[in-house]
């Protein structure tokens, strides 16, 4: 059987009925397979069936759509032009119901391959545990989907993107000795992600750039010239289980996403594999 190439993109795109203008233009430039978003905060009976203003989705190939939102904030979904089914019993993380997560099964004709999008706690601003229930949840949740995947390992055909709002590395961020006591990158957070990613994934970002390159995904709205200071972090991931390591046909961050007008402050992340 011929092998089919799959481009899975990532992209937090902080409001998709904000963002719809931009939705076309970050297919148009990766070309993905399957966009998966985040934090597109719209609850389930408001998401928009237009998503492409005056044609379908199905215009651009992308047939199947799955969604799981809520009003104001959080939300995930998921366009693919590859068939799938919806894993209805993935867990209520912490049992918070805020639609953080969503797992489809890809139907790629060499077989199944398990998709998971998350859209992992921010945490707020002091990463104390104690005083911040918000940081208190993002530790809780990472922890929780530790031992999920820990619990099914060995796991193969599997990839996990999504914004996990975690920089791991040293060089995930523009000043490792500055950051480690600002949220996304502090030794509690860094931890628990190795761990999580342990429980039997391989960082694919990172398999092309290597860990001693500055590598950003993000960058505050609050840098007015954010490509002249470039403090940015690296918190949107793409994960694969080992078996799909020597699949990996490439990557691309798509960091002109960053200048377009009334973007995102994320931006989109994709890989291609071969199947």
């Amino acid at each position: 059987m011929a092998l089919m190439r799959v481009r899975v993109a990532t992209w937090n795109i902080n409001s998709l009925r904000l963002r719809l203008p931009l939705l076309e233009k970050v297919l148009a430039e990766l070309d993905p397979d399957v966009l998966c978003l985040q934090e597109t905060k719209v609850p389930d009976p408001l998401f928009p069936a237009d998503l492409f203003p005056g044609r379908a989705a199905e215009h651009h190939g992308y047939a199947h759509v799955a969604y799981r939102g809520m009003k104001g904030y959080n939300g995930v979904a998921i366009l693919s032009r590859i068939p799938f089914t919806v894993d209805e019993a993935a867990p209520d993380w912490c049992a918070k119901g805020d639609c953080r997560h969503m797992a489809v099964s890809l139907a790629v004709p060499s077989g199944p391959v398990a998709l998971h999008n998350f859209y992992v706690p921010a945490g707020g601003d002091e990463p104390d545990p104690a005083i911040n229930p918000k940081f208190a949840h993002k530790l809780a949740f990472v922890e929780e989907a530790t031992a999920y995947f820990a619990a099914q390992s060995p796991f193969t055909r599997t990839v996990l993107v999504g914004d996990l709002n975690i920089a791991p590395l040293e060089h995930d961020v523009w000043s490792h000795k500055q950051l480690l006591n600002v949220v996304s990158h502090t030794p509690p957070e860094t931890t628990r992600m190795r761990q999580w990613l342990e429980t039997g994934f391989v960082d694919a970002i990172r398999h092309f750039v290597p860990s001693d390159r500055k590598h950003y995904t993000w960058w505050s709205y609050r840098n007015r010239d954010w490509r002249a200071s470039d403090r940015g972090r690296r918190l949107d991931h793409v994960w694969v289980s080992p078996d799909l390591v020597s699949s990996l046909q490439g990557h691309t961050t798509l960091k002109e996403a960053r200048d377009w007008e009334r973007t995102s402050d994320h931006v989109p992340v994709s890989v291609t594999l071969s199947l």
